[in-house]
C-alpha cells in the first residue's frame, strides 16, 4: 500500500503516531488468532472425545500436521510478507480461520476434523505469526519492546477468552455450536480493523518508524536505551543470518520451549480433569495461564531493554521449568491455578522476547524472509509436543512422563539463552544491537 492509495481520511496529519493504529489492528487480529490455538481446542477434547471415541494421540495429529504444514509454507510466505506486508497475509488468514472453526462445527469423522483443524492450525503458525510480528517491527525499533509487549497482552486475552466462549457454548449448546461461536468471534474481531486501516510500513505514508519520542515512551526506556534507539539499524539477508551463531542458537531455544509450550497447552485441561478438577474449573485454570501470559509479557516487553534478550529468555525458560513440575503434583484446585500462573508467565515472556530478539539481531529489511525459516522449526516443535502429550498419555495412562520430559527441554533452553550473542555485521555495516546491554 502506498500514500496514494490510502483513503483520504487517513492521510491527513494525525495528533499521534499512525503506528499505534496499526498496532491496534494488529492486536484485533492477534485475539482473533487465538480460535485454533491449542488451548481452544482443548476445550474440545473430552466433549469429541467423548461423542466419537477417538483417542487423544488422533486428535495431536491434526495439530502436529497443521504445524508441518506451517513449516512447509513459511520460507515461501516470509519473502511475500517483506514485499506486499501484513495487511494482505492478516486479511486471508482471519478469513480462512474464520470460515475452517465454522466448519468444524459439521464435523461428523476423524478425517474431515483433521483436514479442517490442520488447515486452521497452519494459519496459525504461520501466516499469523509472520503477519502481526512483520506489522510490529516495520512500524517499531525503538518502541519495539513495548508494542510486541501490548501484543502479546492482547493474544493471550483473546487466548484467555476462546476456551471461556466455547465453554459456555458447550455448556449451552454441545460442541458444535462452540466451533461456530469461535468462527464467529474470529471473523467479527479480526477482519474489518485489519483491512481497513493496516498500511505496510511507515514508509509508505512519509514517516519512520516509532514516530517523535513520546514522554509516556520516555519514562519506559532508559538514557543509553534511548541513545542506542538511533544507531544504524541491522540489514542481514536471509543467506548472511543463516550464516550467523545467533540464528541457530535462537532456533535451538525456539525448538527446546515450544514442544514445552504446545505440548502443555493442548493437554492440560484433560490433564487437570484427570487430576480430579471440575471441566468448568479446568476451563477458567487455563484462563488464568492466559491472563499471566498477558501480564507477563507486558513485564518483559518493558523489561527486555534493561535486561536483556539473553538474561529475559533464560529467565522465562526457568519458569517454564518449575510450572512443568509443579503440573505433575496437582490434587487441589489451588495448585492447578499456581501452575497455570507460573505456565503463563514463561509463555509470555517467550512470546515477547523471542520477536523481538529476531528482529533486534536481524533487523526489518529481510524480517519475514529470516523469520520464514525460523518459524518453520518453531512450529515443527509445537507440532511435536502435542504428539509427545498423547502417545505417552495413551501409553501409560497419565501426562507424568511428558511433563518430566517438558521439564527437561525447558532446563536445556536455560543454556541456549545464555550462549546468545546478537551477530556481528558483515563488510562496513555498523549498528548497535540494544537487546544486550
Amino acid at each position: 500500500m502506498n500514500p496514494q492509495s490510502l483513503p483520504r481520511w487517513l492521510q491527513p496529519r494525525l495528533p499521534f503516531f499512525y503506528g499505534w493504529i496499526v498496532l491496534a489492528c494488529v492486536c484485533c487480529a492477534g485475539f482473533a488468532r487465538q480460535g485454533p490455538a491449542v488451548a481452544t481446542l482443548s476445550i474440545f477434547i473430552e466433549p469429541m472425545t467423548a461423542e466419537f471415541g477417538w483417542s487423544r494421540t488422533a486428535m495431536s495429529v491434526a495439530v502436529s500436521i497443521g504445524g508441518i504444514l506451517a513449516a512447509l509454507v513459511s520460507p515461501v510466505l516470509g519473502p511475500i510478507q517483506d514485499r506486499y506486508g501484513a495487511r494482505r497475509m492478516l486479511c486471508v488468514a482471519v478469513l480462512v480461520t474464520g470460515v475452517a472453526a465454522m466448519l468444524l462445527s459439521l464435523t461428523q469423522s476423524l478425517l474431515v476434523f483433521v483436514l479442517l483443524f490442520c488447515v486452521a492450525r497452519m494459519t496459525f503458525a504461520g501466516p499469523f505469526d509472520l503477519g502481526i510480528y512483520g506489522a510490529v517491527n516495520s512500524w517499531f525499533r525503538r518502541d519495539r519492546g513495548l508494542a510486541t509487549s501490548i501484543t502479546t497482552f492482547m493474544q493471550m486475552a483473546g487466548l484467555m477468552a476462546m476456551p471461556l466462549i466455547a465453554q459456555l457454548a458447550i455448556v449451552g449448546s454441545g460442541w458444535r455450536a462452540g466451533w461456530l461461536a469461535i468462527g464467529a468471534t474470529v471473523l467479527i474481531i479480526g477482519f474489518i480493523p485489519v483491512w481497513a486501516l493496516v498500511v505496510r510500513q511507515p514508509e509508505d505514508m512519509g514517516l519512520t518508524p516509532d514516530g517523535p519520542q513520546s514522554p509516556s515512551v520516555e519514562g519506559l526506556l532508559d538514557q543509553a536505551s534511548t541513545a542506542a534507539a538511533v544507531a544504524a539499524e541491522p540489514a542481514f539477508s536471509r543467506a548472511e543470518a543463516l550464516r550467523t551463531p545467533a540464528f541457530w542458537l535462537l532456533s535451538l531455544y525456539t525448538l527446546l520451549v515450544y514442544p514445552v509450550q504446545a505440548g502443555v497447552s493442548l493437554h492440560q485441561a484433560p490433564h487437570l480433569i484427570e487430576r480430579g478438577l471440575d471441566p468448568t474449573i479446568a476451563a477458567t485454570v487455563i484462563s488464568t495461564f492466559s491472563l499471566a501470559s498477558a501480564i507477563s509479557g507486558l513485564m518483559f516487553g518493558v523489561a527486555v531493554r534493561r535486561v536483556g534478550v539473553r538474561m529475559s529468555l533464560a529467565a522465562a525458560a526457568v519458569t517454564l521449568g518449575f510450572s512443568t513440575v509443579t503440573m505433575i503434583w496437582i490434587t487441589m484446585t489451588w495448585q492447578g491455578y499456581l501452575a497455570a500462573a507460573f505456565f503463563g508467565i514463561s509463555i509470555g515472556g517467550v512470546l515477547t522476547i523471542l520477536p523481538i530478539a529476531w528482529a533486534d539481531y536481524f533487523g526489518r529489511k529481510s524480517f519475514g524472509a529470516i523469520r520464514g525459516v525460523a518459524l518453520s522449526i518453531q512450529v515443527v516443535a509445537q507440532a511435536t509436543g502435542p504428539l509427545v502429550s498423547g502417545i505417552f498419555r495413551d501409553q501409560t495412562g497419565d501426562y507424568v512422563l511428558s511433563l518430566w520430559t517438558f521439564t527437561g527441554l525447558s532446563l536445556a533452553a536455560v543454556f541456549a539463552a545464555l550462549l546468545t550473542r546478537a551477530p556481528c555485521p558483515s563488510g562496513n555495516r555498523t549498528y548497535t544491537a540494544f537487546s544486550d546491554p
